[in-house]
């Protein structure tokens, strides 16, 4: 059934077009400023009005959907943190005491969280959307984190709860994720997608250092050289070096981009489960906005082959969606902007002359 999910959703994707181009670049020169004063803003609104394929496209209401899942990987050394940290955090984050539950409440955002697979049994509580596949992903060095029909769920789930974020009216997703050990597994994805060594993309993530950071970068080498990942397969690149909540985040991806909603896309973890989503769907591209920078090395590399610029440079390197949600700000004045300032002739002004 998930395999006929994606497929049908893969199906439902359009690739942006620049058809629409010409007028909405025409409205922003006529506008009250001097062309192109407005930097990237104005290009930002541009690539949000191709994507939502409208004149007038819009950044409210706003949905912020993170994923969690653990990571058997962590068990070699790669994190600062114990594993049992993302099961913490699941219930930090439903209780809204995280750096994203703040952020969310700043932008109105409406934040969803979704198990896919971290290793601890919640039960039923309130505000967790339980889509657990597996309690945690097998060690990556040691073999496939997950079977094929796994990633494939992972997708599902990523799917399912960016068409409930739809359902409820969202217009601009952002997506995030909590898991122990992931930045791991992003590097390996990284690596192998865009034909970088492990040391080039694998950075600090929570704080480790030194023999740490040498058994990190040693564990993604180690687990490209047992799986032998095929760049042109994405689901088996997911499958093979990935993780749960990093297969999630490319189905909502694909999701989203089916209903022609753009994604801001967080950090390396984030930005992993896009190169997965482009990896099986190329024309998700244009539905893609890169949200920041964040302090891994690998990020600029991921975000370089995704040919994206990233908006914000904070040297953020928490996850959880914080620096895709801090960016729904900019969506948001890119949309005003566009649709509420007076042009020249509107407002009575005189324009350049350049004679």
């Amino acid at each position: 059934m998930s395999d006929a999910l994606l497929a049908a959703t893969m199906a439902g994707i359009r690739p942006v077009t620049d058809d629409d181009a010409p007028a909405v670049q025409g409205r922003l020169d006529r506008l009250t400023k001097p062309p192109g004063s407005l930097g990237r803003l104005e290009g930002l609104a541009l690539r949000l009005a191709l994507a939502q394929d409208t004149l007038k496209p819009r950044a409210t209401p706003r949905a912020v959907i993170v994923f969690a899942a653990d990571h058997g990987v962590a068990a070699e050394g790669v994190s600062a943190y114990p594993r049992e940290v993302t099961a913490q955090m699941v219930l930090n984050f439903l209780a809204g005491g995280a750096a994203v539950n703040v952020l969310a409440r700043q932008a109105d955002a409406r934040l969803t969280v979704v198990d896919v697979g971290v290793d601890h049994e919640f039960g039923d509580i309130p505000g967790l959307v339980s889509a657990k596949v597996r309690r945690g992903t097998a060690s990556i060095t040691r073999g496939p984190a997950m079977s094929r029909d796994e990633a494939h769920a992972a997708l599902a789930a990523g799917i399912a709860a960016a068409e409930r974020a739809v359902g409820d009216g969202a217009a601009l997703l952002a997506v995030g994720d909590m898991g122990i050990g992931n930045t791991t597994p992003s590097a390996a994805i990284t690596a192998c997608m865009t034909a970088h060594l492990p040391a080039e993309v694998t950075g600090r993530g929570t704080g480790v250092g030194g023999d740490a950071l040498a058994r990190k970068v040693a564990a993604v080498a180690k687990a490209l050289e047992v799986n032998r990942p095929d760049p042109a397969d994405a689901l088996g690149v997911l499958a093979a070096v990935g993780g749960l909540e990093i297969g999630a985040i490319a189905g909502a991806i694909l999701a989203a981009a089916k209903h022609r909603i753009p994604t801001l896309i967080d950090g390396y973890i984030a930005t992993a489960g896009a190169l997965i989503a482009h990896g099986l769907c190329p024309a998700v591209a244009g539905y893609l906005v890169a949200a920041h920078r964040s302090a891994e090395p690998g990020h600029a590399i991921a975000l370089g082959h995704l040919g994206l610029e990233p908006l914000l440079t904070l040297d953020l390197r928490l996850g959880e969606g914080t620096g895709a949600v801090l960016a729904m700000h900019l969506a948001e004045a890119a949309v005003r902007v566009l649709d509420e300032m007076a042009t020249f002739e509107g407002a009575g002004v005189s324009d350049r002359s350049d004679g």
